[in-house]
């Protein structure tokens, strides 16, 4: 049975990376979730994709630049779905104190050494402090991520997120001792399937919107989706 992990939350029916997100992705019955991280200024755990905070909530700068107690009043409906009330950007601590997911993904951006391995102590810490480290993958596309969670956590799961085509991911999967590859559903082929759940890897592939291309890849046997549409998801997959 393929499992289905919400992006963002559902990120195609409420604004990304928000409290309204992730709990309309449980609405939905997928206990299973993906999402972004990035470090405040002082440290703290925020859920966020990008760097900067244009995007999300049409303020300037960085969100590295900002305190956690400021990051938590900006509203993060700018540019997506339509939303009634304000979504401010959540830490992580407040979404693992309030949706009870089965399984989280936890998405690292590309960092510096220093910001690697502050961020990778700063998840093992919640992660202790919530007792629910066997319940998350933290995954990366970044080598110098995936080497601070080997070096410094290495009771954490580690999952590879892989784009492109040109270095073999399932190499680079296996050096870092990964558990499972999130794969762009473009390189998910049934021969690089088997080959990576051969070799002990939970294949999640991402992101899935379309039903025709979830029930593909279900007949493929891919172990997970990752879909901006969990609701979808369910009446397709689970028909």
């Amino acid at each position: 049975m393929t499992l289905i992990y919400g992006h963002r939350g559902a990120k195609g029916e409420a604004p990304e990376n928000t409290l309204a997100s992730f709990q309309q992705c449980l609405k939905h019955g997928v206990t299973r979730c993906e999402l972004d991280l990035h470090l405040s200024r002082d440290g703290e755990l925020m859920v966020i994709h990008d760097t900067t905070l244009k995007r999300t909530t049409g303020r300037r700068g960085k969100v590295v630049e900002h305190a956690a107690a400021e990051l938590v009043g900006y509203d993060a409906r700018h540019g997506g779905p339509e939303w009634k009330t304000p979504c401010p950007i959540p830490t992580l601590a407040s979404l693992f104190e309030q949706c009870p997911f089965e399984h989280w993904q936890l998405e690292v951006k590309s960092a510096s050494r220093v910001r690697a391995a502050r961020t990778v102590l700063a998840i093992q810490a919640l992660a202790e402090r919530f007792a629910i480290s066997e319940r998350i993958t933290v995954t990366s596309s970044s080598r110098e991520v995936l080497r601070a969670l080997k070096r410094l956590a290495p009771e954490l799961s580690r999952g590879l997120v892989a784009e492109y085509d040109w270095l073999d991911p399932l190499k680079v999967a296996a050096h870092h001792g990964c558990s499972m590859l999130a794969l762009n559903w473009t390189l998910c082929t049934p021969e690089r399937l088997a080959k990576a759940q051969k070799a002990g890897l939970h294949v999640s592939v991402w992101t899935v919107n379309d039903a025709a291309l979830m029930r593909r890849l279900a007949d493929f046997g891919v172990d997970s989706i990752i879909t901006d549409f969990p609701g979808l998801a369910v009446d397709t997959l689970e028909q």
